[in-house]
């Protein structure tokens, strides 16, 4: 696959979100990405049923080689692709490589310039370390999940955006790929511990500055960014769909007003705090005098800072996502493209998600392998 990082051989030891994720941004630049896959496909019980089929876009663009980890042979063949690999990364709890024989230190004296990655919820130290737990968890302990949601309900969850993809999977990546460039330099590899509690208070950095200096206070629904301000919230229209608006800085909020045609006099007080909650009553009223898209029509392409509140079947098919290829299919699986955009080596997404095993031999075979010792491993059921 093309991408600034063609060459990168990577080893992904399959698991749930935010190591897959963090995968499928590797493959996506360019990375060959090997998926170590268990050799049976999970159980009944199992909340995503749609992995290991077309459905599961985080498994995009690699090939999938299963092995029996409970064979020594197995393990075995971890640590002779882990010799040819850049990168290894898992997701597991902290302990479980190490019990299989595939923990850091096993694989760096293997291949001393590895970079191990390593992505969990809490962290490989500390005292909830051992614990089990989901994004939710995670980033109630970070501070952010608190500062979410209006101020007469409970903190409201992010979806698994914040824990499990930002600060978790693409930390992950983005310290993998930091290791990899030093290991070029220093000729040694290491290892990333990559935690979705620190991940996701990192993401609050400029809140916790902002709340430092005076400027954020931690009751919900009180501040600039999360819904306080009458110019940076959401509004229902006439047809019950929504409209988004950011029209922080003081030019942006005069365009807003002036297209809008919010006469009220009252409207000039955007700064004046104790004002917010009856300021965005009248905004309420004012954006329910027409549907979305009639907003849209008058708004959009402005300095007002407004756009519709899409949802995921709408929003592959708006002119900016379309102009700008934001969303691509595969084996008829709409979903969305590598991200960001490379002027010279352009990413692309790879075929979709390989059934578990599925390239077994051929991956073998590709990293040197020799057909007697494929038909070795095929005939002990390792793969």
């Amino acid at each position: 696959m093309p991408g600034p990082l063609a060459g990168i051989k990577v080893i992904e030891m399959v698991g749930l979100g935010p190591c897959p994720f963090a995968a499928m941004m590797l493959a996506d630049m360019g990375a060959e990405v090997i998926r170590i896959d268990r050799k049976t496909k999970p159980g009944a019980d199992n909340p995503f049923p749609m992995l290991g089929t077309k459905f599961d876009v985080m498994a995009r663009g690699r090939r999938s080689l299963a092995l029996d980890l409970k064979k020594p042979e197995a393990r075995a063949v971890v640590l002779q692709l882990a010799e040819q690999a850049d990168i290894l990364i898992e997701g597991f709890r902290p302990g479980v490589m190490e019990r299989l024989g595939l923990g850091p230190d096993a694989c760096l004296a293997r291949n001393p310039k590895l970079v191990f990655g390593r992505i969990t919820g809490w962290g490989q130290t500390g005292p909830l370390a051992q614990a089990a737990g989901h994004d939710l968890n995670y980033i109630a302990l970070s501070g952010m999940l608190h500062a979410m949601g209006r101020a007469d309900t409970p903190p409201s969850p992010p979806l698994n955006l914040v824990g499990d993809f930002g600060g978790g999977a693409m930390m992950l990546a983005f310290g993998v790929v930091c290791a990899a460039l030093e290991a070029k330099t220093s000729g040694k590899g290491q290892v990333v511990d990559a935690a979705m509690t620190d991940g996701s208070a990192l993401l609050g950095a400029m809140m916790y500055g902002l709340r430092a200096f005076g400027s954020w206070t931690d009751a919900r629904e009180a501040n600039m960014l999360d819904g306080g301000a009458p110019f940076y919230d959401t509004y229902a229209c006439r047809d019950g769909k929504f409209l988004s608006v950011g029209a922080i800085e003081p030019q942006f909020y005069a365009q807003l007003l002036e297209i809008t045609g919010a006469a009220d006099p009252d409207f000039a007080k955007q700064w004046s705090q104790k004002r917010w909650p009856e300021l965005k009553t009248k905004f309420a009223a004012l954006f329910a005098t027409r549907t979305r898209d009639e907003w849209c029509q008058i708004l959009e392409g402005t300095d007002a800072c407004v756009a519709p509140v899409l949802d995921m079947a709408e929003a592959p098919g708006h002119p900016h996502n379309a102009a700008r290829a934001t969303f691509v299919e595969i084996d008829g699986v709409i979903q969305p493209a590598p991200a960001p955009r490379f002027s010279r080596t352009q990413a692309e997404a790879g075929q979709a998600a390989a059934a578990p095993g599925q390239h077994s031999a051929a991956v073998l075979a590709d990293w040197g392998f020799s057909q007697e010792s494929i038909e070795t491993l095929k005939g002990a059921g390792v793969i």
